[in-house]
């Protein structure tokens, strides 16, 4: 049990969702507030259930993420090296641009897509969704630590474990092709996640759900391709960039045209 996982990186983990779990807690609570149209007064209790809600299934899915991400050579290189002592500064900086830029470019490839589906979904063209910028701060973290912890180490390690068993690739490894089909897999998973929340503010039809997979999956594809090549710190990085420019540069520069 010792040896199974690296455990000072489970706890880093495990302590950085929870932070992640906390502070989402306003966002969470503006969403569910729009989608029933009703006002929820943000009590103490309230955000304790919210966060512990969002917090459970995180000791699991990060022992069993770092368990499996260790069999597959995938995991977080930069974070490894700092608990061995090394010094990482050269290898942050040679994947913070990088990330960035994807993470950049995943945002705005999202938003340039939703253009035409918000035509084709009538739904959505009168749908008001006005959040606090303070609150979309918060909500980067959630998306930038928790959703990467769930979403790349643990499913995509899982779907690339999975596959690794059926066949290894010459050298041993997973297959290009099993973790590419892992990546998808997870991204298509990640977008039917934001099927309840779309269902609580309309209802749910074949375009609904395609606009929810197409669009949650660009970033879905691009981070889980950094977590393969650079490792978890960068689609971390990417993604919180990617919430940026979705949830604060947007609305921010959409204001000065409604």
């Amino acid at each position: 049990m010792k040896n199974l996982i690296n455990w000072k990186m489970f706890f880093i983990l495990l302590i950085a969702c929870a932070i992640a779990s906390v502070i989402s807690v306003p966002y969470l609570i503006a969403i569910i507030a729009i989608a029933s149209s009703n006002e929820i007064e943000i009590t103490p209790k309230i955000v304790f259930l919210t966060a512990v809600r969002n917090f459970v299934p995180f000791p699991i899915v990060i022992f069993l993420g770092l368990f499996l991400s260790k069999r597959i050579g995938m995991g977080l290189p930069i974070l490894q090296g700092v608990l061995e002592g090394k010094n990482q500064t050269k290898e942050l900086k040679s994947i913070l641009l990088p990330s960035i830029s994807w993470g950049i470019l995943a945002g705005v490839l999202i938003i340039l897509i939703s253009i035409p589906f918000s035509k084709l979904i009538p739904e959505f063209q009168n749908l008001k969704v006005s959040i606090p910028v303070w609150k979309a701060i918060l909500a980067t973290f959630y998306g930038g630590i928790a959703e990467e912890v769930l979403l790349r180490l643990f499913l995509v390690s899982l779907f690339v474990w999975i596959t690794f068993k059926i066949k290894k690739a010459t050298d041993g490894g997973p297959t290009v092709f099993g973790i590419w089909l892992s990546i998808i897999l997870a991204a298509i998973v990640f977008g039917l996640a934001h099927l309840p929340t779309a269902a609580q503010m309309t209802s749910l039809t074949g375009m609904i759900i395609v606009r929810a997979v197409v669009l949650n999956g660009i970033g879905g594809v691009i981070f889980g391709w950094l977590y393969w090549k650079k490792g978890l710190e960068s689609a971390m990085l990417a993604h919180f960039s990617g919430d940026i420019v979705l949830h604060i540069i947007t609305p921010f520069v959409a204001s000065f045209f409604s």
